[in-house]
C-alpha cells in the first residue's frame, strides 16, 4: 500500500480525531479512504447519470415498464 502524508489545521485534525472515534474507524486514514472512496462513487454515479441524460430515450417508464423490470430482476422474464 502505498504512502501519503498531508497536513491539516488543527481544527481539521480535530474533526477528523473526532470522527475516528465517534463512528468506529480504527485510524485516521481508514477515515480518509472512506472518504476518497465514496468520492469516486459519487463520481461514477455522476458519470452513469450524464450519460443517462445525453442517451436518446427508449421505452416510457411507465407502469407496464416497471413491472416488466421487477419481473426480470426476479428471474421470471419471458424470452
Amino acid at each position: 500500500m502505498a504512502t501519503m502524508n498531508i497536513s491539516l489545521p488543527a481544527s481539521l485534525k480535530a474533526f477528523v480525531d473526532e470522527q475516528v472515534e465517534g463512528r468506529g474507524y480504527g485510524t485516521s486514514s481508514e477515515y480518509v479512504r472512506e472518504l476518497i472512496r465514496r468520492d469516486q462513487d459519487r463520481q461514477k454515479l455522476r458519470g452513469l447519470l450524464l450519460e443517462g441524460v445525453g442517451s436518446e430515450p427508449r421505452e416510457a417508464a411507465d407502469a407496464s415498464y416497471f413491472a416488466k423490470l421487477r419481473a426480470r430482476v426476479t428471474g421470471r422474464a419471458e424470452g
